[in-house]
């Protein structure tokens, strides 16, 4: 699996050590995340929004209501920067100015594109909810047309990216060292908590089977 080769856009300047283009990498951290935030600009003006996606090998897809402004205005093929960030630790320095996070983020550039083919939609709406859960779309009834209709999907190819992460203690300085101040990492993680069944759930439906979300490499507890 060949690296992403680095752009002007996309090569880490800043702490370069922590630039990561490995191609398996990015994926993970995009497998394992949830939200992106999504930059463009409208009318000369910028605007980042916080939405769900999901990767489909070299791909992720963004949906959201046919009469979404945001999807409206990516689907002309403008310039796009979509983000996802994980986050590992807090980082407690023994001075404010060394203070840190532990993180993993991934930058993709690019134009997106507005899926059109019936089978890819559904195809993409399949990705959307198996990342949720695994397997949680073969449960459900399939969407009807008018729910197809109601919805927009877009497709961004993973082409400009790269990747940027931060593991470790703090790194103080020298003369700081022996002060009596507490220095380390706070481990913090998304987990899953006990499943609220809806008050109106049907007799018989079966437990959620919440494994399915640790063998997406997300942990339970």
């Amino acid at each position: 699996m060949h690296p992403f080769t680095p752009t002007a856009r996309t090569q880490v300047r800043r702490l370069p050590e922590r630039g990561v283009y490995d191609r398996a990498q990015v994926h993970a951290i995009l497998d394992e995340g949830n939200i992106c935030h999504v930059g463009f600009s409208i009318d000369g003006r910028p605007c980042v929004i916080p939405t769900g996606y999901a990767r489909r090998g070299e791909e992720i897809y963004i949906h959201g209501s046919a009469a979404s402004r945001m999807v409206r205005t990516l689907a002309e093929g403008i310039d796009v920067c979509v983000t996802v960030t994980l986050v590992d630790g807090l980082v407690l320095a023994r001075s404010s100015f060394h203070h840190s996070m532990n993180y993993r983020s991934v930058v993709i550039f690019g134009r997106a594109r507005l899926v059109t083919d019936p089978a890819e939609k559904v195809e993409a709406l399949r990705c959307f909810t198996d990342h949720i859960v695994p397997g949680r779309w073969e449960e459900m009834r399939p969407s009807t047309e008018q729910e197809l209709k109601g919805v927009s999907v877009l497709a961004l190819g993973l082409e400009e990216v790269s990747a940027k992460v931060r593991t470790g203690g703090p790194k103080d300085d020298a003369e700081d060292l022996a002060a009596p101040v507490w220095a380390g990492v706070v481990p913090l993680r998304t987990v899953a908590g006990d499943p609220v069944p809806a008050d109106d759930l049907a007799s018989g439906a079966p437990a959620l089977d919440l494994d399915r979300w640790a063998r997406a490499g997300r942990p339970l507890r």
